[in-house]
């Protein structure tokens, strides 16, 4: 069975939320506080998190952080900040997904069904990869491991997130290959291309910056999407 870890300190909510997902068939693990969250992400090894961003003792933000040092589960952020900037930095720490509050909960569950789809496509990519014993992809200074889902330019390693590696995976292992915006959205965020949706955008936005030099192979094809060029 699916373990959710439900990190939240209302406790309304909290029942809310249990009762909702555990009718759907997950077996839920609660925490109150961020503290209490490390304890239960390492005692329960759940298969997805989800994660309120205002939390006692610990706040969401950081408890990310510490959880992204040593794993890439799914993690889907509830907040009730509703500026850009704010949702962009969780999503930037670690984030898989964000919602915000107050929220429907037949859009939490669809969330969360769309975030374990991707997880276990991404783990079958991940098997064949050690199967065939060809997990790291090599490019000029850029390295990829989708065992670790860690990156490497010069030796150095980028701080990426996991939708940030796998959107980068994608285009580097199909140099020349243009990809629109609605099949990106689709592959790597399992999510309908919604028109104004900047999404993609924001991501190759945010790649080619931490990129630096090589972020200029990322190449913007007006009118369809993105492609890869090696350097």
């Amino acid at each position: 069975m699916t373990t959710i870890l439900l990190v939240e300190d209302t406790k309304e909510l909290a029942n809310l939320v249990q009762t909702e997902l555990a009718a759907n068939g997950y077996q839920i693990v609660t925490a109150g506080d961020g503290e209490s969250a490390l304890a239960c992400f390492e005692s329960a090894h759940p298969d997805l998190i989800i994660l309120d961003w205002m939390l006692p003792r610990m706040d969401g933000l950081e408890v990310l952080r510490r959880i992204r040092q040593k794993s890439a589960i799914p993690i889907l952020m509830l907040t009730a900040r509703r500026e850009e900037t704010d949702r962009v930095i969780g999503l930037e720490v670690g984030a898989d997904d964000y919602l915000t509050k107050p929220f429907g909960m037949r859009e939490l569950v669809a969330r969360i069904h769309a975030m374990l789809r991707r997880s276990e496509l991404i783990q079958s990519v991940l098997t064949s990869d050690r199967n065939n014993q060809n997990s790291v992809f090599t490019c000029g200074a850029l390295q990829l491991d989708p065992v670790s889902f860690t990156a490497r330019l010069d030796g150095n390693l980028l701080e990426l997130t996991r939708t940030e590696f796998n959107l980068l995976s994608l285009l580097a292992r199909n140099p020349g290959r243009t990809f629109s915006r609605n099949y990106l959205l689709e592959t790597v965020w399992g999510e309908s291309y919604i028109s104004g949706d900047r999404s993609v955008d924001n991501a190759i936005l945010r790649l080619r910056r931490k990129l630096e030099t090589v972020g200029d192979s990322i190449e913007t094809v007006w009118g369809i999407g993105y492609r890869f060029n090696h350097p």
